[in-house]
């Protein structure tokens, strides 16, 4: 089976705290430069960087997955990954109906920047990305799984915006098959102290906000096809 090298949680200058320099154009070429075989693209709270990301993705033979780092009405951090553009966007807009009508501010946290393959601005996000959607932890495998996406709780070991900080546990209602470390060396021990995790797959993803964070080939996945639904697949499994 092939084994693919990734880095499947990426953001871009439309997250908050995203550097300006991670424009889709140069997350791919840096993807390109390093080496990785698939990539995804999870800014906060939307996909719509994602339409060029693709375009990009394409061009330089690099495999990419639209996807959404989303963040829960519990302030966990979930990313959400789709085997199509147009079931992210449809995501997008669901999410985007959920968002507090905070406004941004980008003298905290930086301009929100959609650009297209060009590099050139289209649009700049007004509300605060950042901010929990009305989405409870709870909803989003079903809400995922009706776009054919897949839900990977992110970077759980972390002491804040993750599944096991934020609700303690890993609630007995959870489907999810697949959860996400930035460190993987912690992986044992939370299996032991969390027996649910022992039949999910572990992944270990960057979370880069800057070009500079983007993972070396360092993680591999193997799938039965080198496609965006055999990597699906592949993390479906558990």
């Amino acid at each position: 089976m092939p084994e693919l090298s990734y880095d499947l949680h990426l953001h871009s200058c439309l997250s908050p705290c995203g550097d300006d320099d991670m424009l889709p154009s140069n997350i791919v070429g840096m993807a390109v430069v390093k080496g990785l075989d698939v990539i995804a693209l999870t800014d906060h709270n939307t996909s719509r960087n994602c339409p060029a990301f693709l375009e990009l993705a394409r061009a330089y033979g690099v495999l990419a997955i639209p996807g959404m780092e989303l963040c829960t009405s519990e302030e966990v951090h979930v990313v959400c990954l789709f085997p199509t553009l147009e079931a992210a966007m449809d995501f997008d807009r669901y999410v985007h109906r959920r968002i507090p009508p905070i406004p941004n501010d980008p003298a905290i946290f930086g301009r929100q920047l959609v650009v297209d393959a060009d590099d050139q601005v289209i649009a700049e996000e007004a509300l605060m990305l950042i901010n929990a959607a009305n989405i409870s932890f709870d909803e989003v495998y079903d809400l995922v799984q009706e776009r054919n996406g897949i839900m990977i709780p992110a970077h759980i070991e972390k002491r804040t915006n993750s599944l096991l900080s934020n609700l303690g546990m890993v609630p007995e209602t959870s489907r999810f098959t697949c959860f996400e470390l930035k460190h993987p060396g912690y992986v044992d021990r939370l299996r032991q102290e969390h027996p649910y995790l022992q039949g999910c797959r572990m992944i270990s993803d960057s979370d880069a906000h800057y070009l500079g964070d983007i993972h070396e080939p360092l993680f591999y996945l193997s799938v039965k096809e080198r496609s965006v639904e055999g990597v699906l697949r592949a993390l479906a499994e558990g």
